[in-house]
């Protein structure tokens, strides 16, 4: 598949946007929160600490970074430049907080110079993560943390029973947005790889139910990409918006992701 992350910027502004609106319908989930609070929770972050996010998006993550207590300075990166300009307009009232276009696999920032790096639902977009982890280990002082968070999307559905329609859906949307679902399962080891020392592995279960809400945008990106192949015609593309939205109102929506984050440290 292309490079999602490298080529965001070709995508036209109507994809951008939407997906914009995605990141932010994430951020405001309250179990996903939950899930960043966890793996954040287990983070020494030192006085004054100045982070790092690797794939900020909308900045919904690097916002809650601003404000940890410790952190003195949170900087979000992210190829796209609409992504950017959102993630600045969402946070002009946080003054310790800045974003700028980069790419995380070519780190302009000077070595040691971060305390925590976070790269949160990345690097599965990306076909070279290693890349991430070796341009992460640069800029981290020594003794500083990773964490790196992402979704098992192998284990992704919203099937109901057997051979469900909306299972359809979500095997489009994983062709076309995620670049390996297999990520996390190798992810321990790669952060090895890269010089880091683990220091946790934990799984996260993001369970959605009876009503639907962040996964309802997975189905309905299914459907459109499903449409635009030719796979599907308009009425059934409709019928199956519809009847994902049926279950969510009749409180039969079941929606599961497996997520995992592991935390890694540069040697002191």
């Amino acid at each position: 598949m292309p490079d999602f992350y490298a080529t965001i910027n070709e995508v036209g502004p109507e994809i951008q946007e939407r997906l914009a609106d995605v990141l932010e319908v994430r951020t405001a989930d309250p179990r996903q929160r939950e899930m960043l609070h966890s793996y954040l929770s287990e983070i020494n972050f030192p006085t004054d600490a100045r982070v790092l996010e690797i794939g900020c998006g909308t900045g919904g993550v690097t916002r809650t970074l601003a404000q940890w207590p410790g952190v003195a300075q949170a900087v979000g990166i992210d190829p796209s430049a609409l992504f950017i300009l959102k993630a600045k307009a969402l946070s002009e009232s946080i003054p310790n907080i800045s974003f700028e276009e980069a790419d995380g696999r070519s780190l302009a920032f000077d070595a040691d110079s971060f305390d925590v790096v976070v790269i949160h639902t990345t690097m599965c977009h990306v076909p070279d993560p290693e890349s991430l982890l070796i341009q992460a280990y640069g800029v981290l002082r020594n003794g500083g943390w990773l964490a790196a968070f992402d979704g098992d999307y192998a284990t992704t559905t919203v099937a109901t029973g057997d051979f469900d329609p909306l299972e359809t859906c979500i095997d489009a949307f994983r062709d076309s947005y995620v670049h390996d679902r297999w990520l996390v399962r190798r992810l321990p080891k790669m952060i090895q790889s890269a010089g880091f020392a683990i220091e946790s592995i934990q799984s996260h279960g993001y369970l959605e139910a009876p009503e639907g809400g962040y996964m309802l945008t997975l189905v309905d990106r299914g459907v459109d990409l499903l449409l635009q192949s030719g796979r599907i015609g308009p009425d059934q593309a409709e019928t199956l918006k519809a009847e994902a939205r049926r279950r969510s109102e009749a409180k039969e929506w079941f929606g599961h992701i497996a997520f995992a984050s592991v935390l890694g440290r540069k040697p002191a």
